[in-house]
Parts: C-alpha cells; sequence; structure tokens
C-alpha cells in the first residue's frame, strides 16, 4: 500500500501532543491551578533532576536500576528465546512442555512476589528474578508463533535443494520468524521496565525504584515525578534501540524497508 505524503508524515509531528502537554502542565502549575504538593510543575522536575544529577545520585541510581534491568532481561530472554525454538521446531519438546508453559505463562509474574521474597529475600536475586520470568513469556511465545508461522513450502523447497537441517534454520526459518522474535523483543522491553518498578519496591536501597519510595517518605513530589519520567525515558530509549536492531535485520523485509 502507497504511504500517504501528508504535512504531518514528519519525524516531529509525533511530538506535537508530547509538547503541548508539557506546556500545559507547566502553565497549570505556574498560575497555581494546579498545587506544586499535587503535582509539580515540569521546570520543577528538571530542577531535581539537575540537583541530584550534582550529587552524582541520579546517575548511580539510573545506573543500577538499567544493570538490572539488562541481567534480567538477558536471563529471561534466552530461556523463552530456546524453549520457543525446540517448541517450535521439534514436536516432542512442543507436546511434552508447551502446555505447562502456556499454564505457568497464565499466572501474573508480579503475584509470585510473596514467594520470591521467601526464596531469595529481599536481594538482587529476587527482582532479576522477577525481571527475568516477566520478560521470558513473551518472547518464549513471539519465537513460538514465529516459527510456526514460516511458510511450509518454503521449508520443503530448501529439503528438496538438499539444505541440512542448520542450513535450513538458518537460511529459512530463522529470517521467517525474526519478525515475530523481534516484536516478542519490545514487548517484553515493556514488561521489563514495568517489573523492574515493582522489584525495586521490595527493599531496595538503591536504583531508581529506591528513589521513588524515599521521596515519597519525605513528601519530594518533585523527584517522584522524575523517577516517573525516568522510567519513560529508559522504555523509549529501549524501544528505540530495539526498533533500530528491527530495521537492520530486517532490511530484507519490504514491510520494514521504509
Amino acid at each position: 500500500m502507497k504511504r500517504t505524503t501528508g504535512w504531518y508524515n514528519n519525524q516531529l509531528f509525533p511530538w506535537v501532543l508530547p509538547i503541548v502537554f508539557i506546556v500545559l502542565w507547566q502553565v497549570l502549575g505556574q498560575y497555581q491551578i494546579i498545587t506544586s504538593t499535587l503535582l509539580p510543575t515540569p521546570l520543577e522536575v528538571v530542577q531535581a533532576a539537575i540537583r541530584l544529577f550534582n550529587t552524582g545520585e541520579l546517575q548511580e541510581h539510573v545506573f543500577i536500576s538499567t544493570q538490572r534491568a539488562l541481567i534480567g532481561f538477558f536471563i529471561g530472554g534466552i530461556i523463552g528465546f530456546v524453549l520457543g525454538l525446540f517448541n517450535g521446531t521439534i514436536l516432542f519438546s512442543e507436546k511434552l512442555t508447551d502446555t505447562t508453559i502456556q499454564m505457568v505463562r497464565t499466572i501474573p509474574h508480579l503475584a509470585l512476589i510473596p514467594l520470591v521474597i521467601l526464596w531469595f529475600g529481599i536481594g538482587e536475586s529476587a527482582k532479576v528474578f522477577l525481571v527475568a520470568v516477566g520478560v521470558m513469556f513473551p518472547i518464549y511465545i513471539n519465537t513460538f508463533n514465529g516459527i510456526k508461522n514460516v511458510d511450509r513450502r518454503l521449508i520443503e523447497m530448501g529439503s528438496v535443494y538438499g539444505l541440512s537441517k542448520w542450513n535450513l534454520f538458518t537460511n529459512i526459518i530463522l529470517p521467517g520468524s525474526l519478525p515475530s522474535i523481534l516484536v516478542g523483543i519490545r514487548y517484553a522491553l515493556g514488561v521489563m521496565w514495568m517489573s523492574l518498578i515493582v522489584a525495586e519496591t521490595i527493599g531496595a536501597d538503591s536504583g531508581i525504584g529506591f528513589m521513588a519510595t524515599s521521596a515519597r517518605e519525605f513528601m519530594q513530589m518533585d523527584i517522584v515525578v522524575l523517577t516517573i519520567v525516568l522510567y519513560a525515558i529508559l522504555g523509549k530509549l529501549s524501544d528505540v534501540i530495539a526498533k533500530l536492531f528491527e530495521q537492520r535485520l530486517l532490511k530484507w523485509n519490504a514491510a520494514f524497508n521504509k
């Protein structure tokens, strides 16, 4: 389908609404229509960020949260990908484990918090575990479905031309399932930050969640809002990086080559 080339089809247009929202927020706060105790203005939030940046606290907490998120994402992502790979390509493995995985998947992973605290305490392991469980299922199910939906005629054609199983996988199955896998990764990145927000409220002594909890106790609303903004920025940044990988890895696909 041919894309329209209207005046709104540029990189700046999607930022119009966020900018309007921020300006409106600032004006309402500036004229005390919304009080600072209820919602600080964007300017006050920026000032809080500069203050924490100058003391080094901001960088330290962001680094620790990012580290926790990436470790959990890596562990959960690898497990989800391998399970999806095995169940998508080996019928015995699918029959043996897929039903069980789907049953476990329906349990909200944040409902495991009491059990996780009993297992791991309130240390780093509990936080990483929650993130890993959260990201595992989106990657699993998208890998599994991606492989299952690869055109069987292409696989049969590859077999007819004498491709080995490894070559079939690397030349047909993996490229064919890659769009679905990358969608799973983008979705899992959102789950990663959501899981981390909750995980960092479990007795954390560092990280963005700790900043939010600590600021809430001292009624520092500017820092509380700052932590929410930080999660939004980190979430958007990780999605942009995933999208760049998507465009690079799927150059061959006309739907992504724009």
